[in-house]
């Protein structure tokens, strides 16, 4: 629900670095805190763990966190597994269906956002609307609109964002979801997108997430020089991202480059990033391909 007026939220400058995609600050603000309470602190020591996964240092997250540790934190443990152990995803996700066909605590929204986040992962979109409609939480509601824009029900997804707008408009979760929701609207939405990312850029510092942000309503818009710009100071950041790698590759080919720059930009991510939806789709429709052409290749002559 919306903070009342007046209340000061001890972990805003945690939670906002990780919105924006600024782990590294999300991860010093947390050590640095000292919150007011025992349920502050384990909601600090959600986020930092949470960045810390963001940043694929999973074996952090599987060293500290155990059986002993609050029950909040748990479902990070299982998420930093579902990353770090590829082999044990499918008995992960078995296991996940057996805990949430049973009575689910929907006040644990950590374990909310992370089961519904590994079903998404999953393209289980049905199982994880599921769970995020039980949760009365901006956050899930920001991964619900995810998931809608996801499934191209752009109209579901305005239907949740003026939700989130009536529990807190003015959150960093609800300005990106609008901004969100506005390249999947086109034309002139897009502009509007534009000035959310830039605001922040300023507000706060840039980060990769921002800059394709913006880089997107570039794309959108034709504004190719200015897409690099944004896309090329993502790189600078953070050279593996692999949300800039794509983004490189649909600017090459707007731009009409050389085939080998779209095709080291694709390397590079199926080196780095082999599990990404993107890749396991490229490598999908590569195999059809593949096999189509063997099914119509003229036969060898005796």
């Amino acid at each position: 629900m919306a903070r009342q007026q007046g209340e000061v939220d001890e972990l805003f400058d945690v939670k906002n670095a990780f919105y924006i995609g600024n782990y590294q600050q999300c991860i010093n603000e947390a050590q640095k805190l000292k919150p007011s309470t025992s349920s502050l602190q384990v909601e600090r020591d959600a986020f930092l763990y949470r960045a810390y996964i963001a940043q694929r240092k999973y074996r952090v997250v599987l060293d500290e966190i155990s059986a002993a540790s609050p029950a909040e934190l748990q479902p990070l443990r299982l998420l930093a597994e579902y990353f770090a152990v590829p082999s044990k995803r499918e008995s992960l996700v078995s296991s996940l269906d057996q805990q949430v066909s049973g009575n689910v605590d929907v006040s644990n929204h950590t374990f909310i956002i992370v089961a519904a986040s590994i079903y998404y992962l999953e393209r289980k979109y049905d199982s994880a609307l599921r769970l995020l409609n039980e949760a009365d939480h901006l956050e899930c509601s920001a991964l619900s609109l995810q998931i809608y824009l996801k499934m191209d029900r752009v109209d579901l997804a305005w239907k949740e964002l003026k939700s989130m707008q009536e529990m807190d408009d003015d959150a960093t979760l609800t300005q990106l979801a609008t901004a969100w929701v506005s390249i999947m609207m086109n034309g002139e939405r897009l502009q509007d997108g534009y000035y959310i990312f830039q605001e922040m850029n300023d507000k706060h510092s840039s980060t990769s997430l921002l800059l394709n942000g913006q880089a997107t309503c570039f794309l959108g818009q034709g504004k190719y020089e200015e897409a690099e710009s944004s896309l090329q100071e993502s790189l600078d950041k953070d050279s593996n991202n692999p949300d800039t790698l794509i983004n490189m590759i649909v600017l090459s080919q707007h731009t009409g480059k050389p085939p080998e720059v779209a095709n080291r930009y694709l390397s590079q991510l199926k080196d780095s990033h082999l599990d990404h939806p993107f890749i396991k789709e490229y490598l999908q429709k590569e195999s059809e391909f593949d096999q189509l052409v063997s099914q119509y290749a003229p036969a060898a002559s005796v």
